[in-house]
């Protein structure tokens, strides 16, 4: 098969992808007469557009709801921040935070009180790198592997250190929240945030009104075991109140001015 490269030959492969094809770098490299190495430079950039995911050999699909951190930071920033703004009137002075990694909670980073003698740990390259540039805050970072979708580490490195904190306040990344409880979409992903929840007296989640719709398939938390969900003001009455007869303990409409 004759295409363009490289560009053309990235969007035929974009499109296999888009519909729910694996694909082999091998089976590229010959299909389109090239090296392997431009199929592998060409997924590799596919990947960093959030177009699929790098495994040994190839790519596979990424769901839409489960590109890299990296592609999600731009997106609906206003509505994040309308969140943020609520959530953090609920933090006292001296608390030991942990923010999870996530694209709403790194909106959080700006509106967290200066000069709150504020202790933040977070799994989060991005989180951290902000966090860099407020002198306030006491900032400690979990290492480990990074994990490009969720942008931060998870391994068993990372959870080495979580179980040596014990938090006032955890904020968890969600990537759905419903009354079947809070869920993610990565099994690692979804241990850690339990690990979490475990060591945190209190836990907060941001749910943007989207999340409300998915489905996620490993399950975080029952909604009887979030001290508060943080929703957008445009949630439905009847999201609401199926939070609520979910056993939700209290619920945050942020104001979207």
């Amino acid at each position: 098969m004759t295409v363009d490269p490289p560009n053309a030959r990235r969007e035929v492969i974009a499109a296999r992808l888009a519909n729910g094809q694996p694909v082999s770098a091998g089976t590229l490299a010959a299909e389109f007469e090239v090296s392997e190495d431009a199929i592998r430079r060409d997924l590799r950039a596919l990947a960093a557009e959030g177009k699929c995911r790098r495994v040994y050999g190839g790519a596979l699909p990424v769901s839409p709801v489960a590109v890299p951190m990296a592609a999600r930071i731009e997106g609906d920033q206003g509505r994040k921040r309308a969140l943020a703004r609520a959530a953090v009137t609920t933090i006292r002075p001296g608390e030991f935070l942990f923010l999870d990694s996530g694209s709403t909670n790194l909106a959080l980073v700006e509106f967290l009180p200066e000069d709150a003698d504020l202790t933040i740990a977070t799994n989060s390259v991005d989180i951290a790198a902000a966090m860099l540039r407020r002198q306030d805050l006491r900032l400690i970072v979990l290492g480990g592997q990074v994990d490009p979708i969720i942008g931060g580490c998870v391994d068993a490195v990372a959870m080495q250190a979580l179980m040596q904190m014990r938090f006032d306040r955890a904020f968890i990344g969600a990537c759905s929240a419903s009354d079947e409880g809070v869920g993610a979409f990565q099994l690692d992903d979804a241990t850690f945030k339990r690990a979490v929840i475990a060591g945190a007296k209190r836990t907060v989640v941001l749910v943007t009104d989207d999340k409300l719709e998915r489905e996620a398939p490993y399950r975080v938390a029952g909604l009887g075991q979030i001290d508060m969900l943080v929703v957008e003001a445009s949630a439905t009455d009847m999201q609401r109140g199926a939070l609520d007869a979910a056993g939700c303990r209290t619920i945050l409409i942020a104001d979207p001015a």
